[in-house]
């Protein structure tokens, strides 16, 4: 009993200086270190109201994009699962991480004139060279604004290899016509 609590103190010891600090670079694979942060980063912020600013960007037009990177998806459903008083099961983890590890997704609101506007958008990822998305859900019926116009939220997800976790990537949004809708730039070194 003694020498596993020992071995359980040499293992907070090793981990102490990363645990709760912001990683140098976004990671699209979890260590089990970086699993235990997440969640805990998710518990606690149930009393932070800034939660989730280094993922997230808006541009002049003021559409938004939030990036979705393994750590930020893990650390939401912490997050969610505090809210309800419920804990977050490993089965939960476990498939939650299966399905986004070795992916990068953005949330994208768009607006535009039309409730169907964002219906034939196609998403590109500039990382070096043009990388096509994985899966792209663009809303069909956006929602209408205070001033008239439609905010559409979709989701693009795109294959993190040959991305550069300590890089900068510039999601490009098009129209049916190839018209540039929305560009934004994103620096992966600041988030986790």
């Amino acid at each position: 009993m003694r020498g596993r609590y020992w071995s359980l103190v040499m293992v907070g010891i090793a981990l102490w200086p990363t645990i709760g600090q912001p990683a140098a670079a976004a990671s699209f694979a979890l260590s089990e270190p970086d699993r235990l942060d997440a969640i805990r980063t998710g518990q606690k912020s149930v009393v932070h109201e800034e939660f989730g600013a280094e993922w997230r960007a808006r541009d002049a037009a003021g559409q938004a994009l939030t990036v979705v990177t393994p750590y930020h998806r893990l650390a939401l459903a912490a997050r969610n699962a505090a809210f309800k008083k419920e804990p977050l099961r490993p089965r939960d983890v476990e498939a939650l991480l299966k399905e986004s590890e070795g992916k990068l997704a953005f949330w994208v609101t768009l607006r535009g004139a039309r409730s169907d506007f964002a219906r034939f958008m196609t998403p590109s990822l500039e990382a070096g060279a043009e990388i096509k998305a994985s899966f792209v859900q663009n809303e069909r019926t956006a929602l209408r604004e205070d001033d008239g116009r439609y905010a559409a939220r979709c989701l693009y997800v795109f294959p993190a290899e040959g991305v550069d976790p300590r890089g900068r990537v510039t999601l490009v949004v098009r129209d049916a016509d190839e018209r540039e809708r929305a560009k934004f730039t994103v620096d992966l070194s600041g988030m986790r």
